[in-house]
């Protein structure tokens, strides 16, 4: 699985510098590198939600959306910014959640 997640990586990168080669287009390429880059991070940060199994599937799905996301806007032009930040929305739930119920994990 993660061999998979880091040809993923590779072919994304791949495909957005090859984009890059044909078009030249300076923003396209800062555009799709800063997206990949939040994606990636998001990915990191949502490592958080694991305690909250139906929040990480929740979160795992709106990564592959997110994923898919920027290859649709590599290969089509069409920019989906609320796809692309989707995560976050796992992240804040999580955070929210935390605020409320507490970690559970407090020293008396």
């Amino acid at each position: 699985m993660k061999a998979l997640i880091i040809l993923a990586i590779l072919a994304t990168l791949t495909i957005i510098f090859f984009q890059y080669t044909r078009s030249k287009d300076l923003k396209k390429l800062l555009i799709a590198l800063g997206s990949f880059g939040l994606i990636v991070s998001l990915g990191v940060i949502g490592n958080l939600t694991r305690q909250v199994i139906p929040l990480f599937l929740a979160h795992i799905v709106l990564m592959i959306a997110a994923w898919g996301g920027l290859i649709l806007y590599l290969i089509r032009d069409r920019y989906y910014w609320w796809v692309i930040f989707s995560p976050v929305v796992t992240i804040g739930l999580f955070l929210l959640l935390e605020l409320l119920t507490g970690s559970g994990h407090e020293i008396r």
